[in-house]
């Protein structure tokens, strides 16, 4: 199963991607995880991405995909993988298309984890830890038990900097200016699988398996 995950922050790629990981025994291949690891590991292109890094400056698409083809190399990957922050644009799933067929390991499917705008801002403006506990709430969607049980033995609920209305605005934008388009390109290849992400978790990986069977 060689499969790209799309859709928005908040859509919870990160939460499916950790549940067919473990029941498929396939890598989650996270850009970022993969540029710290090549950088760490000292190979030919996470050294040119280090060297890249250390000016200062944006990573290359043709080291990413070196470095990507590096890692989708090793035996973890052998039955498959799911690409996580890679591609963002139209040219780099051109160019990730060539790569993988390159190396024999075409992809399947793009999953694009579908929800609705608005259910988007609530999942990231509502988010919020418990200062005692440290546990990940939310004040749109968590138990009113377990919001009032932070805050009546004395906790706070405390809010990221960075989850205030308009930087996750600007942050979807983004996303829909970059990302969207690749939903079209994936489309027109017949290799678009959409899940509708909505609910809990269990529910939305269900749907999951489902369509990926």
């Amino acid at each position: 199963m060689r499969i790209v995950l799309l859709g928005a922050p908040g859509s919870g790629k990160g939460t499916q991607a950790k549940k067919l990981m473990a029941d498929r025994n396939i890598p989650q291949v996270s850009t970022g995880d993969m540029l710290r690891e090549a950088v760490a590991a000292g190979t030919r292109f996470g050294l040119k991405a280090k060297s890249v890094m250390d000016a200062g400056n944006l990573v290359p698409d043709e080291v990413v995909l070196g470095i990507i083809s590096e890692r989708l190399s090793q035996p973890d990957a052998a039955d498959g993988f799911i690409l996580d922050g890679f591609p963002r644009t139209r040219k780099q799933a051109g160019d990730l298309e060539e790569l993988l067929d390159q190396m024999g390991t075409p992809l399947d499917t793009a999953v694009l984890m579908d929800v609705d705008f608005e259910i988007l801002m609530k999942r990231l403006t509502g988010r919020r830890t418990c200062s005692l506990t440290g546990k990940l709430l939310n004040v749109y969607f968590s138990p009113q038990q377990e919001l009032d049980a932070c805050t009546s033995a004395g906790g706070e609920l405390i809010q990221r900097e960075d989850d205030n209305e308009e930087t996750i605005r600007n942050r979807l934008e983004v996303y829909r200016e970059n990302t969207e388009p690749l939903i079209e390109y994936y489309g027109k290849r017949d290799k678009l699988t959409t899940i509708d992400a909505e609910g809990a978790i269990d529910e939305v990986y269900e749907r999951l398996l489902a369509a990926l069977d």
